[in-house]
């Protein structure tokens, strides 16, 4: 009996010395990005970030140390680029791990092969409302970066906090990439409750248009770039709508300075008329939490965007989502992989890996990264607002934390700003003569008006009614004849038929 406890135990601690050790694997990764550069996740700006989370794993000899990641990138410019360099790739192996792609369009095609193939997809893109059904097609789709709908529930949060009830979305469509377009139907399906109605800004619809529609509306949530954001303000500035009695909001996508970034300088003549026009628009972005870690990653990346030679680079000097998403979805991968594999299962039980990556939260390149139970991550948003009117200068004044549905609001939240003023037009005057005054006199003309068209009326009436009755009489008896020609038409049909 003694020697089958020491044999048991000599077994355990074997056991435990075995799963201590890294697990070595093989991992074919497929990431699919675009090599045009005016794509905030081209190569360029993506690739490095990718390397960096590869080096990451690979160091200091921890658990993930043992994965071997074979890195394969493809060019994607176009949209059906992304299937068929897919396709290809597979007819000699099936990739373990596709990154990417982005745009919504080129990646539901691949999200529904790769589901049917059970390999998992990771992207910080495809964030429309239509993948967050996971059941079918998308159920290998794992989400790195928070959705339209997540960044929809900051406004509903507001909406609850400050009391506001109506809404016009107001966007620009490109028609190609709708970026725009996809983010402001977040807003639309999620907000469903409240009174909300959506406008596309194209250039045949003049301001005057525009502006019709605001009119019963309380709060105005664009999404447009940085440009067509300020000749809106400044239209409504023009238009007196910038003085409490409206609310407006612009989306920062991807903390990326082209769409909307809340920038009035332009260096032209309507500086300081933009300036104040400002102080009634209001941002949510992604919020930004900064670790030391973070900085020497947004070094790194800067440093090798400033080695590559760029032709058409838009805000290269910012790290936006798209690179730390792709940084974080290796991690990812690799928290899930190595967890799958300690309860006995392959790198190529693509379903089983999907399901360890959701529901769970993890450390991320800039701070924590938490997943929910549908595979999409929980979004953290700031809120933005102008504090100094004289410098044109803005702060974050609330913070919306997606995980636990939490509304913080900052020292510089300023709830008169936020109050909704009830805009009152100019006082009533009155007219004097005769001694009446014009609602009076107004009263006195409507009165005989009506009065006249009563009377006009009831001798139409009178009138009618009397030719009415002669004719009623003469009426029913024709009736008769034709209801009486019709029952027999219609027994006639049906013994025909039977």
């Amino acid at each position: 009996m003694s020697y089958l406890t020491v044999s048991v135990c000599a077994l355990m601690l074997l056991r435990s010395a075995v799963t201590a050790e890294p697990v070595a694997e093989d991992i074919e990764v497929l990431v699919l990005l675009p090599r045009n550069d005016s794509y905030l996740f081209s190569h360029v700006r993506v690739a490095p970030a990718i390397r960096y989370a590869q080096r990451k794993l690979k160091a200091d000899g921890g658990q993930y140390s043992g994965f071997n990641f074979n890195i394969h990138f493809e060019n994607t410019n176009r949209v059906n680029d992304a299937l068929f360099r897919l396709v290809e790739r597979s007819c000699e192996r099936k990739p373990d791990l596709i990154l990417g792609p982005v745009r919504e369009y080129e990646a539901a095609s691949v999200v529904r092969l790769a589901s049917h193939w059970g390999v998992p997809v990771i992207s910080p893109g495809a964030l429309a409302s239509s993948f967050e059904n996971k059941n079918g097609e998308y159920s290998q789709l794992t989400r790195i970066a928070p959705s339209y709908t997540k960044m929809a529930e900051t406004f509903t949060a507001m909406f609850e906090h400050l009391t506001w009830k109506s809404a016009l979305l107001l966007y620009q469509d490109d028609k190609e990439e709708r970026n725009c377009f996809f983010t402001l139907e977040g807003v639309y399906l999620l907000m469903g409750h409240y009174s909300i109605r959506h406008l596309e800004l194209d250039e045949e619809l003049l301001m005057d248009e525009v502006f019709s529609k605001i009119h019963d509306t309380e709060v105005v949530i664009m999404c447009m770039e940085a440009d067509k954001i300020r000749d809106v303000m400044l239209a409504a500035h023009r238009r007196k709508l910038t003085s409490g009695n409206r609310m407006f909001f612009n989306i920062e996508l991807f903390n990326a300075s082209s769409f909307g970034n809340g920038s009035w300088k332009r260096g032209d003549e309507f500086d300081n008329e933009a300036r104040q026009a400002y102080a009634s628009l209001n941002t949510v972005t992604l919020l930004r939490t900064i670790k030391p870690e973070f900085e020497n990653f947004s070094m790194e990346i800067k440093k090798s965007m400033e080695n590559s030679w760029l032709q058409d680079c838009r805000d290269c000097e910012n790290v936006n989502m798209f690179v730390e998403g792709f940084h974080d979805a290796l991690l990812l991968y690799a928290i899930a992989l190595h967890e799958a594999m300690k309860n006995g299962y392959s790198k190529k039980n693509g379903t089983e890996i999907t399901s360890r990556m959701w529901n769970r939260t993890f450390e991320g390149i800039a701070g924590q990264v938490s997943m929910d139970l549908n595979g999409d991550r929980n979004g953290d948003f700031s809120l933005m607002a102008m504090t100094n009117v004289e410098t044109g200068t803005y702060e974050v004044v609330a913070n919306y934390f997606g995980m636990n549905g939490t509304f913080q609001l900052l020292p510089a939240f300023d709830i008169e700003h936020f109050t909704l003023r009830r805009y009152e037009g100019p006082p009533e005057t009155s007219d004097q003569s005769c001694g009446l005054g014009v609602s009076a006199l107004t009263g006195v003309i409507v009165g005989a008006v009506l009065g006249t068209v009563m009377l006009i009326a009831f001798y139409f009436f009178r009138k009618n009614y009397r030719i009415t009755i002669q004719r009623r009489s003469h009426g029913e008896e024709c009736d008769s004849r034709k209801h009486r020609q019709l029952r027999e038409d219609s027994i006639r049909s049906n013994f025909s038929t039977a």
